[in-house]
Formats: structure tokens, sequence, C-alpha cells
């Protein structure tokens, strides 16, 4: 796997190099010590994982994350501070490791990425463009931000000119069409319910009748959808129901 080591502090960088040692399976593509070197490097060797620092020149470490364009690389938050762990697991990173970091702890978050990887690799190929059911997006709300998993996501909502995304409890607006976004999810996990609302299959509870064969269905979390005549029956020829 090719990694990128991204922290302002050069010892710092030297340490966790010779601890990867431990991790022959760890192909070290580079370093940056800056947000902006960080992105240039990602552009060009598009790194499986990333350390990942969080204070630094230019920008934080959570800053880097909401630039890229997904899919993003897995994630493994290296920082002397613990206050930001909370932030770091809400936008599902791998892990969080704090300085100075342990041979036996980085092999534990290590452990994470290749079962990650693993997965990743047990899925179908995509073709270009196309987000994977194992691929993460990054969302944010305001001030909130989160690294969330696409088979995650329920309910893809139009609101005005931007699209409204319910993921576990929470939900994250993005400047983007419900077309736009369409077109990038995976065709086998989100179906399009009517002109306004995209779901994901896997989220349906209960599915009803509803007038004129159209069709009414609860997603996990209690969020009411109804296919309009048309969906319906692209629904029901999809599941044959």
């Amino acid at each position: 796997m090719k990694a990128l080591l991204i922290d302002d502090e050069r010892p710092a960088r030297r340490e966790l190099r010779n601890l990867l040692e431990e991790h022959p399976d760890v192909e070290i593509c580079g370093e940056a010590a800056n947000i902006a070197a960080a992105r240039e490097l990602i552009e060009v060797h598009h790194p499986d994982l990333l350390f990942l620092d969080i204070q630094m020149p230019g920008g934080t470490g959570f800053d880097l994350l909401e630039s890229l364009p997904p899919p993003h690389p897995l994630v493994i938050f290296t920082t002397a501070y613990s206050e930001h762990a909370v932030h770091a697991f809400e936008i599902n990173s791998l892990d969080y490791l704090l300085k100075p970091i342990g041979p036996a702890r980085l092999a534990e978050a290590m452990a994470k990425v290749r079962a990650s990887l693993a997965a990743s690799a047990s899925a179908e190929p995509a073709p270009t463009g196309l987000l994977k059911e194992t691929d993460h997006v990054f969302l944010r709300s305001g001030e909130r931000c989160w690294f969330v998993p696409v088979r995650s996501l329920r309910l893809i909502e139009a609101v005005g000119n931007q699209t409204c995304i319910y993921f576990n409890t929470e939900k994250a607006f993005l400047p983007r069409t419900l077309a736009a976004l369409e077109d990038r999810l995976p065709p086998q996990l989100f179906i399009r319910a009517n002109r306004s609302q995209l779901i994901n299959l896997s989220m349906i509870e209960t599915i009803g009748e509803w007038f004129s064969r159209s069709l009414r269905v609860v997603l996990k979390g209690g969020q009411e959808v109804e296919f309009s005549r048309r969906q319906a029956l692209v629904f029901r020829e999809r599941l044959s129901l």
C-alpha cells in the first residue's frame, strides 16, 4: 500500500518512517510539511493511506480532507493533542494516534488499514468517476464535517439549488444538484424514488402500496419516501416485486 506522511515536524516524520520499517507492505511515497505540498503529492501519487497531522502551516488536516475530491484515501491522524479525537472519529478516520507513537499502537492501526483495503479489494471495480460502496465521502455542514462511508448514506434530497444528505443521525448540505450526485453514486445501491429524492436500498425497512400504483417506503430512522408511479415500476422490476 502507498502511504504519505503529512506533518510539519521533520523529527516526527522521521520517527514514523522508522516505525513503518516493521511494516514491509507499506511504501512511503512521499512526505509533506504543509497542506499545499500534501495536496500536490496526493494528486501525483494517489496514496491508499495518509498519516496526517492536524495543526500545520496553511491549514489543518481537516481542511486538507475537505479540499480533496472523492474517493478519499484512508486516514490515520497523528497528533500531540487529544482534543481533536472526537472530530476525527466523526469523519470516520481509521485511527487517531497520539505522539509519541508506540510500535504496538501503530501495529493496531495498521491492522485496521489492511482490513479496510481487503474489503475494498473484494468489491467489484467501478467505472471511472463512480463511487464504490466501500468508498468514503467528505461532508460538511456549518462548522461540522464528517468522513462518511457511501453505504451509510440513507437519503439524498433536492432542496432548492443544493442537496441534503441524511446519514446516521446527521444531515449535511452540498452545493450540487441531485442529478450530479446520482451520476457518482453506485447504481446497485441507490435508486431514484421521485424527482427530488434518492434512497439507499439497503436502508429500506418496510414497503407499502400507495395511491395509483405508487409505493411508500419507510427507511431506517423512520423517514417515509413516496415513489412516483414511474419509479415505482422501475423499483418493482428491479426487485421483482
